[in-house]
């Protein structure tokens, strides 16, 4: 089915697409490919999801990533621009520090890792990952590291303890 004849319907969140996997299969008559896409969607205002399609176009891989990643979608916790504590997150090989930075300092970050902070509306953190750098176990990793974000009235209730200022 064409793009053209159904074409999507505008939403409040932006999509940004990672990595294209190509995969080839050898059957009697020659190679079959079929293709992966890593997508990342979110609305830059605290709001991400990521997804992993996978089909034998590019085009439909993709769209099965943006579905994917509509569903995974995740509230994050900030504080301003930034994070709100240190975190951390682990997928597979790869390991992904996240530190909160000061403002106008930016989001540093690599390749596989910048998208996911970038439409989840980070914008002032600092990062690095430790193991394997592949775009999938980082961008998961990442994901993990967000997910695990506390403000202080959420660790104040866990807690059970007042937060200082409150009565």
């Amino acid at each position: 089915m064409s793009q053209a004849f159904f074409p999507r319907e505008e939403s409040e969140f932006e999509e940004e697409v990672v990595k294209i996997y190509r995969c080839a299969t050898v059957v009697k008559g020659g190679r079959r490919f079929s293709f992966a896409a890593l997508v990342v969607v979110g609305d830059r205002n605290g709001r991400v999801g990521i997804g992993y399609g996978k089909a034998p176009e590019v085009p439909s891989a993709v769209d099965k990533a943006r579905k994917i990643a509509h569903k995974s979608m995740i509230r994050v916790r900030l504080q301003g621009g930034t994070l709100p504590h240190r975190t951390w997150g682990r997928f597979g090989a790869s390991k992904v520090i996240m530190l909160p930075a000061s403002e106008g300092t930016g989001v540093i970050a690599g390749g596989s890792v910048r998208p996911v902070l970038e439409l989840a509306g980070v914008k002032d953190v600092l990062t690095k990952s430790y193991g394997s750098n592949s775009p999938k176990n980082l961008v998961r990793a990442a994901f993990a590291a967000l997910n695990g974000l506390y403000d202080r009235e959420a660790i104040a209730r866990i807690r059970g303890v007042a937060v200082a200022g409150q009565a």
